[in-house]
């Protein structure tokens, strides 16, 4: 299901790429259109009939591309469509000093063969962009060497080189942008569709496993029951070594805390918080030591982790549990407290406070900068 949606997604993204594309094409053409005009009256032609046919090939692309975007618009990515549109775009800033026989200052396919690398570069990526834009660059240097007489030097020769450059700089980054998109794209949907199967779980099997190990006296089922439920916990809400999400890093400690420590964790998230490598390390620690000292020293079965983002910017944590608590006056800090949970939060300049109270369990309260 995640498969079919991601491809959906970017069939959608191309789509809006592609309707971009389209009215880039539009409005180059509209122009490619009025300067033609003035240059016709204007005599400035030395081929006319030359420039009427490329103007006139490049709306009847413009047509059937706008036409494809609206009806078929995987059509535009195929290698034939692509192909054509780059030819076209090639034999307009190929034939451009032909058509007008002299040095002009406007281009005879104004910026309208760029639509050509875009296209490419939605497709095929970076690479791909780069190499339609330095094709492009060779025809317009190819056309240039051979239509003009005189020396192939100076303004003209720096004008030619430049046109590459930028036809392929204008690929590449297009390219690395939609690339970029699809990737996001990608993610997001992958995280919906797994949100969704999360939420239809847990309103289903999850809870439907967390009944039987409550109600039924066969302890091999009750095992087996739990170990399905934490499989299937990690699977939910898996952490990468790397990623930078800290919900899934919390996940993971709860469902190793719930299967080695016999402890029941609730992972709460007002939101997902976006933060740095070292604060998921350091904050994943400091709860891991909380509630490996909640099973220890406070003998809980219950505790709950909530993450929520500040206001200020910074992130608060706590981890409450149900354990026996202890009196912070007459108890000294123990190891973990001292180097697992603060020296961890110093690291990044976070801060500690530690709530025992007798009897009704401990809260470990971490905020982060």
């Amino acid at each position: 299901m995640e498969t079919r949606r991601a491809d959906q997604a970017q069939a959608e993204l191309d789509r809006g790429l592609l309707t971009g594309v389209a009215a880039f094409r539009w409005a180059t053409w509209a122009w490619m259109a009025v300067v033609a005009t003035i240059d016709a009256r204007n005599d400035a032609f030395a081929h006319p009939w030359a420039a009427l046919v490329l103007i006139g090939l490049a709306l009847a692309f413009t047509v059937w591309a706008t036409v494809m975007v609206r009806t078929r618009p995987d059509v535009l990515t195929r290698p034939v469509p692509l192909a054509v549109e780059l030819v076209l775009a090639g034999a307009l800033v190929f034939g451009d000093q032909w058509v007008y026989g002299s040095s002009h200052s406007q281009s005879l396919g104004s910026a309208w063969p760029l639509a050509s690398v875009l296209s490419m570069a939605i497709v095929g990526g970076a690479w791909a962009g780069s190499a339609a834009g330095f094709a492009l660059g060779i025809a317009h240097w190819l056309g240039d060497l051979t239509s003009v007489s005189g020396r192939w030097t100076g303004d003209r020769a720096m004008g030619a080189w430049g046109s590459l450059v930028l036809f392929s700089l204008t690929g590449a980054v297009a390219g690395f942008v939609a690339t970029r998109l699809g990737e996001a794209e990608r993610k997001i949907t992958t995280a919906q569709a797994r949100e969704e199967v999360a939420r239809t779980l847990h309103d289903g099997v999850l809870q439907t496993l967390a009944v039987v190990q409550r109600r039924s006296d066969d302890p091999d089922l009750v095992g087996l029951a739990r170990e399905q439920e934490l499989e299937l916990r990690e699977f939910l809400f898996g952490f990468e070594p790397g990623r930078s999400e800290l919900g899934p890093g919390l996940r993971q400690i709860a469902s190793r805390a719930e299967r080695h420590h016999d402890l029941r964790v609730s992972v709460i998230l007002a939101d997902e918080p976006k933060v740095d490598d070292a604060v998921v390390r350091a904050l994943v620690g400091a709860v891991n030591e909380a509630l490996t000292n909640a099973t220890k020293h406070g003998g809980a079965t219950h505790a709950t982790v909530y993450v929520e983002q500040l206001d200020s910017g910074g992130l608060f944590c706590s981890v409450k549990d149900d354990g026996r608590g202890f009196d912070d006056t007459t108890t000294t800090e123990g190891i973990g407290i001292a180097r697992s949970i603060r020296g961890r939060l110093d690291e990044i300049g976070g801060r500690v406070e530690v709530d025992g109270r007798p009897g009704r369990g401990t809260e470990v309260r971490l905020w982060v900068p």
